[in-house]
């Protein structure tokens, strides 16, 4: 056998065991559906792990008809990764007992301070008192990443299939979703920061690592 069927036939193995992890917990949360709010969060997060496998085998395939398919399914990955930040915000703030909509702030956590650091100094007061504005400013600078990568991902297409796609236009798309990313993983950082000790038993640094770990090895895949 050949290299690349040895790693076309361990890269097929990996993403069956994905899926039959991923099925056996679905099957244990739609089982026990006893948190709604919490484990719709759960869900989703964790079916990023079968998209990206998925991506990740066929960004490996050379057949015909395969290099606009994984094009289509590597802009879905992207923008469900911006979808699963969003959502692992909103899962700590269920952890917490926190609601934006409803305007539901434990008086235990109001009043705590944030510090920002630099560059966001710039914007924003270096300290600030927790609040529900706060919180609320937290949640926008999360998911201002998911309206922002579909949107992009969209020009990029379009604009590759039209072949109007200079090199300096690449890079603005590059500096735009690197500011985006940035802000919605530091909102994510600030909030842990400040409810470590409540988030500590729900162990949600472990579970980012995971999240971005699989992120960072199929951008060094690719």
């Amino acid at each position: 056998m050949s290299r690349a069927q040895i790693t076309l036939m361990g890269s097929g193995l990996c993403v069956m065991l994905t899926m039959h992890f991923t099925m056996r917990l679905l099957q244990q949360h739609l089982f026990y559906w006893k948190n709604p709010k919490e484990q719709k969060a759960i869900i989703i997060i964790i079916l990023m792990a079968p998209i990206y496998a998925v991506d990740s085998f066929v960004g490996l395939l050379d057949i015909k008809g395969s290099k606009p398919f994984f094009t289509f399914l590597d802009s879905v990955k992207e923008c469900y990764e911006a979808l699963v930040i969003a959502k692992f915000m909103a899962l700590m703030y269920s952890y917490l007992k926190i609601s934006i909509s409803k305007n539901i702030v434990p008086d235990e956590i109001k009043g705590r301070e944030i510090h920002h650091s630099f560059p966001m100094t710039l914007f924003q007061p270096r300290t600030v008192r927790l609040d529900h504005h706060t919180l609320k400013l937290l949640k926008y600078w999360t998911w201002q990443f998911v309206v922002i990568r579909p949107i992009c991902s969209i020009l990029m297409i379009t604009l590759q299939l039209l072949r109007i796609y200079p090199s300096w236009l690449s890079w603005t798309f590059t500096i735009i979703l690197n500011v985006s990313v940035s802000l919605a993983l530091y909102s994510l950082v600030v909030f842990y920061h400040v409810f470590a000790k409540e988030l500590g038993p729900h162990k949600p640094l472990a579970k980012f690592m995971c999240i971005k770990g699989i992120v960072f090895f199929c951008f060094w895949q690719v």
